[in-house]
C-alpha cells in the first residue's frame, strides 16, 4: 500500500491571490499563525487502508449502489482524519465529495468535528460552489460553536473559534479559496452570533486580510442594527481604514475600498437615530474615496430631512439629484411625497405624484397612504376618498392605521355611514383585522347622529373581536342616550363603569 504523501502548508499568509484582497501585517495573535503552518494529520497505515478503499468506492461505483456498498463495507465508519483526508482525493469532485459529507452526517459514519467539516468547506469553496459552503458552515457553527460555550483559549482569554483555527491551517491542503473565511463570518451573522463574526474579522484584519465588500457591509449592518451607528463607524474605520505600520515598518495598504452600499448603510443607521449631523461626514468620506452617491443614498438623506420638516432642506437634495442626472425612484418619490404630506403642503405632494405618473412610475400602496393621510389631515377628505377608491381598483390594502385616520376624518365631518361601509370593505380582505380605534370611533359617530341601536351592533362585533369596552365607548353611548332623553340608561351606564373599573384612560 503506497502511503499517501502531505505536503506542508505554507502560512496563509504568503497567498498571493489578487481575489483574496489582502497583504502582510504583523499580527497580534501568534497562537493562531502557529496554527496557520499546520496541515492534516498523518495516516497510520491501517487508516491509509481505510481511506483508499472508501476512495475507490466513491470512485469507481454510482448511483445508491455506492452508498449501500461504502456503508456496508465500513459499518465501523470514519474517523474525522481518515473523512479528512477522503475528501482530500476527491477535491476535485465536489459534488460527490458534498454527497459524501451528507451520507456520513445522515447515517453517523463519522462523528463530524471541526476538521472534517473544514474539509468539506474547502472543497465546496475551491469550486465556487458558495451557497452549499455557507450552509455546512451554518451547520458548523451551530453544532460546534453554541452561544453557551464559546472556545476559551489556554490563557483563559476568548480565542478564535476552532472551526476558524481549522480552517486555516487546512487551508494549503485543499488548495481552498480564500473567500471561505468570508463565508464563516456570513456563516456566523446568519445564525446572530454577530461576537464572533467581529471576531474572525478583526483577526483577519490584524494579518493584513480584508474581507470581500459583501461581507463587510453585511458586518457593518448587523452591527450598526445591534448596536447603533457609532458601532457601525468602529467596525467601518477597523475595516477600510489604513493601519498605522507596526514594528517592523509593514502596514496594511487597503486593496478593498467601500463602495455606495457601505455607506448606504452607514447612512441608514444615522437615519434610524433622526441623526442629522453626521451624514455631511458621510459624503465628505465618500467623495475623499471617489464614491458617488445614488438614488438610494438621496432618498435616505432626503428622509432624515422629511422627518424633521425641513422640506426646503429635502427639496435642496432632491433638485441636486437631478443636476447630477441621477432619476428618481419610487423610494425617492415617496419620500418626498410623504415629506410634503406630513407637513401638509398637499399641491406638491400631489405635484410630484403627477410627476410620477408621468414618469411612468407605478406608485405603491405607500404613496396612496401618505397621500390619503395628507389629505386627511388637512380636511380634504373627498380627495382622499377617491384615492381610497383607487388603492381598492389597484388591488392595494391599507394598513389599519391609515384606515384608522380615514375613518376618524370622515366621522368629525358626518360621514359615519361612508366609514362604516369602508370599514367593512376593508374586512373582506382575510389579511385585516380592525383596530379598536375604527370601533370606537365609528361607535362615537353613530351615538351623535342618535343611531344607538346600529351602534350597540357594533358595539357588540366588537366584543365579538375580543375588544372589551372602553371609557371612549362608555362615553359615545351615554352623551348618546342623553341626546335622546333616557337619563335612566345614562345612570345605568355610569354605575356599570364603575362596577367594571372603567376610568378614562384605559
Amino acid at each position: 500500500m503506497v502511503a499517501i504523501r502531505i505536503r506542508r502548508a505554507k502560512p496563509i499568509l504568503s497567498i498571493r491571490n489578487a481575489s483574496t484582497r489582502f497583504v502582510h501585517s504583523s499580527s497580534s495573535h501568534p497562537s493562531i499563525a502557529s496554527s496557520m503552518v499546520s496541515d492534516l494529520p498523518h495516516l497510520a497505515p491501517d487508516d491509509e487502508a481505510v481511506v483508499s478503499s472508501a476512495v475507490s468506492i466513491l470512485r469507481e461505483l454510482r448511483s445508491k449502489r455506492r452508498w449501500t456498498f461504502l456503508k456496508s463495507v465500513h459499518l465501523a465508519g470514519f474517523s474525522t482524519a481518515q473523512f479528512a483526508h477522503i475528501l482530500l482525493r476527491i477535491r476535485n469532485n465536489p459534488r460527490l465529495a458534498l454527497g459524501f459529507f451528507i451520507f456520513s452526517r445522515r447515517h453517523s459514519l463519522c462523528r463530524h468535528d471541526p476538521l472534517s467539516f473544514a474539509a468539506a468547506a474547502h472543497v465546496l469553496a475551491r469550486h465556487r460552489r458558495r451557497p452549499a459552503a455557507l450552509s455546512l458552515l451554518q451547520a458548523a457553527v451551530r453544532s460546534l460553536d453554541p452561544s453557551s460555550s464559546p472556545y476559551t483559549d489556554v490563557e483563559g482569554i476568548n480565542g478564535p473559534p476552532e472551526i476558524f483555527r481549522t480552517l486555516s491551517r487546512t487551508y494549503h491542503a485543499f488548495d481552498s479559496a480564500p473567500f471561505v473565511f468570508d463565508l464563516l463570518v456570513q456563516a456566523y451573522l446568519q445564525v446572530k452570533r454577530l461576537d464572533r463574526a467581529v471576531q474572525i474579522v478583526r483577526i483577519l484584519r490584524s494579518r493584513g486580510i480584508q474581507p470581500s465588500i459583501g461581507t463587510s457591509n453585511a458586518l457593518i449592518r448587523s452591527v450598526s442594527r445591534a448596536k447603533g451607528s457609532d458601532a457601525g463607524f468602529q467596525i467601518y474605520n477597523h475595516i477600510f481604514k489604513p493601519e498605522p505600520a507596526g514594528c517592523d515598518g509593514v502596514g496594511v495598504k487597503l486593496r478593498v475600498s467601500p463602495n455606495v452600499g457601505t455607506f448606504n448603510t452607514l447612512l441608514l443607521a444615522l437615519h434610524r437615530e433622526g441623526n442629522l449631523e453626521r451624514p455631511k461626514e458621510i459624503r465628505d468620506e465618500m467623495e475623499s474615496v471617489g464614491c458617488d452617491p445614488n438614488v438610494f443614498t438621496y432618498s435616505i438623506l432626503m428622509a432624515g430631512y422629511c422627518d424633521e420638516g425641513m422640506m426646503d432642506s429635502a427639496r435642496g437634495l432632491w433638485e441636486e439629484m437631478a443636476a447630477k442626472g441621477i432619476k428618481p425612484d419610487i423610494m425617492s418619490f415617496n419620500t418626498l411625497i410623504s415629506g410634503y404630506c406630513k407637513v401638509e403642503e398637499m399641491e406638491r405632494a400631489e405635484d410630484l405624484y403627477r410627476q410620477m405618473i408621468l414618469s411612468e412610475i407605478e406608485p405603491t400602496v405607500t404613496t396612496f397612504e401618505q397621500l390619503i393621510k395628507g389629505h386627511c389631515k388637512i380636511g380634504d377628505i373627498d380627495s382622499g376618498l377617491l384615492l381610497y377608491q383607487d388603492t381598492r381598483r389597484r388591488g392595494f390594502g391599507m394598513e389599519v392605521s391609515v384606515v384608522d385616520e380615514l375613518l376618524v376624518a370622515m366621522c368629525e365631518r358626518r360621514r359615519v355611514a361612508e366609514g362604516l361601509r369602508i370599514l367593512r370593505d376593508e374586512m373582506r380582505r382575510e389579511e385585516f383585522t380592525p383596530s379598536r380605534l375604527s370601533y370606537e370611533v365609528l361607535i362615537r359617530g353613530l351615538c351623535e347622529e342618535g343611531d344607538i341601536e346600529q351602534a350597540l351592533k357594533l358595539q357588540a362585533e366588537m366584543a365579538g373581536k375580543g375588544f372589551g369596552n372602553s371609557f371612549e365607548v362608555y362615553s359615545a353611548f351615554i352623551h348618546g342616550y342623553r341626546k335622546q332623553g333616557d337619563i335612566e340608561k345614562v345612570e345605568r351606564l355610569k354605575d356599570e363603569m364603575i362596577v367594571m373599573g372603567v376610568g378614562k384612560g384605559e
